[in-house]
């Protein structure tokens, strides 16, 4: 699945909302589906409020689900980039001034089972999102 959407806050819960219904083929939990809106929220988000300075930016979600059933979302931009990776993914550091958290990456991590970054100044950064569904076997409806 690929979606290209404007880089505005109205299109944050459309997001969530498409990333959702793909992984609705793992049958997930409403806890695990919670979690990936959630996650998909987050990085979303960090695309609109980090990424550029005018609402004219493009975000652009892939997701896919791999033979051993795990999914994989990458949310990307092609905006401004993160110096420091590392720094911005410690709990609490934010570039968005006082109206933000800086807990973003942290949401992410906590509800996932890998998250990874990677950004370029002035190219761009990527947020992939893996979570493993896993069923048992005998598991009756």
């Amino acid at each position: 699945m690929e979606l290209k959407i404007p880089s505005r806050s109205i299109n944050e819960s459309f997001a969530r909302s498409v990333a959702a219904s793909f992984c609705l083929q793992l049958d997930p939990t409403i806890a695990e589906l919670a979690e990936i809106k959630t996650a998909v929220s987050e990085a979303v988000t960090n695309c609109i409020v980090h990424a550029y300075d005018t609402p004219d930016g493009e975000i652009y979600i892939k997701a896919e689900i791999t033979a051993d059933n795990t999914l994989i979302i990458k949310v990307r931009d092609r905006g401004r980039g993160i110096d420091n990776i590392k720094q911005a993914m410690e709990p609490l550091f934010t570039t968005g001034g006082e109206e933000r958290a800086g807990l973003g990456f942290a949401v992410m991590e906590s509800f996932m089972d890998k998250v990874k970054v990677t950004s370029k100044p002035n190219k761009g950064t990527t947020v992939t999102l893996y979570k493993k569904f896993v069923r048992a076997t005998n598991e009756k409806p």
